[in-house]
């Protein structure tokens, strides 16, 4: 029996693997101190009753049992999913819409993405959160406008029942770097395919169905799992809009809010970490499910 033995490594190749592995040590250390250290400190302190002027008392799993009988952080999980599933599916049909459109070979393409894409730069900053808060006041530019019209708008952002979809609007201006992604999907789908559906007899509508679509699935799923897990995490805009407090009424209450509340609010650290971990198992089954199911509608060109 002939035993297959590896070749001995030249010099050369052991010193390229050593320097490889010194390019890679920045980010080993940073991994390790910046997000696994950060996640095994967070899992211990779930575990615990922690206020950050103390040191933590081992209480076990009773930081997680609260959940259930906690009524706000139920209303800040009601929020937050009504919210993302609202204003996701928007703003890939918006970000989509803009991308078939610029696709068309206008000119100036490199500005206008540009400034397409300069919202998604700035959606989540303080600076448009203030804005926001200006723009659909009692006294602010949506009212303005629409009493030209002799229409008599409300407080948008302090009347609970259209408070959290001025922050889906808000959402969905930050189409940007959605649109972007889109827009490199469309022009890698082959003119040919378009030119076979025309000597069919497709129109633009049957065209964009049957084969933009299916074309673009890869792209539209992975926007969608993307832009899921963001909108999870979305705070600034509720922390300002809301001026910190979730309402009115904890119309906005997302639950990135709520768990910044406990923790450095009311300094139940403890249980803001076990909200953390809460939030993790939530995104992660939903990401999850988004990969079962791409399995029966995400055409990747290969048979699968």
């Amino acid at each position: 029996m002939t035993v297959l033995r590896r070749a001995p490594r030249s010099r050369a190749a052991r010193k390229e693997e050593r320097t490889a592995w010194v390019f890679l040590l920045p980010w080993f250390v940073g991994m390790a101190g910046v997000t696994l250290g950060p996640m095994i400190a967070s899992l211990y302190f779930s575990m615990t009753d922690y206020n950050l002027l103390s040191s933590p008392e081992w209480v076990g799993f009773e930081n997680y049992s609260k959940m259930f009988d906690d009524p706000r952080l139920l209303k800040s999980l009601s929020v937050t999913f009504v919210y993302v599933a609202i204003s996701v599916p928007l703003l890939l049909a918006v970000a989509l819409a803009l991308a078939m459109a610029l696709n068309r070979g206008i000119r100036g393409l490199a500005f206008y993405r540009s400034v397409y894409y300069l919202p998604s730069l700035l959606g989540a900053s303080v600076a448009v959160g203030i804005l926001w808060r200006q723009v659909f006041g009692t006294d602010g530019l949506v009212n303005k406008f629409l009493a030209l019209f002799g229409i008599h708008g409300p407080g948008w952002i302090s009347n609970p029942d259209t408070a959290l979809y001025s922050l889906v609007v808000l959402h969905v201006w930050s189409f940007g770097s959605s649109m972007v992604i889109f827009l490199a999907g469309l022009r890698q789908i082959p003119e040919q395919y378009y030119e076979a559906a025309a000597l069919d007899g497709a129109g633009r509508w049957h065209q964009f169905r049957h084969v933009t679509v299916p074309l673009l699935t890869p792209i539209i799923f992975f926007n969608l799992v993307l832009q899921v897990i963001n909108s999870f995490q979305s705070f600034t805009q509720a922390f300002i809009v809301s001026g910190g407090t979730g309402g009115p009424s904890d119309s906005t209450l997302f639950y990135s809010l709520y768990l910044y509340e406990e923790g450095f609010g009311h300094l139940r650290m403890g249980y803001a970490s076990a909200m953390a971990w809460l939030l993790v198992v939530i995104v992660g089954a939903l990401t999850a499910v988004n990969f079962y199911f791409s399995k029966r509608w995400v055409f990747y060109g290969d048979g699968k």
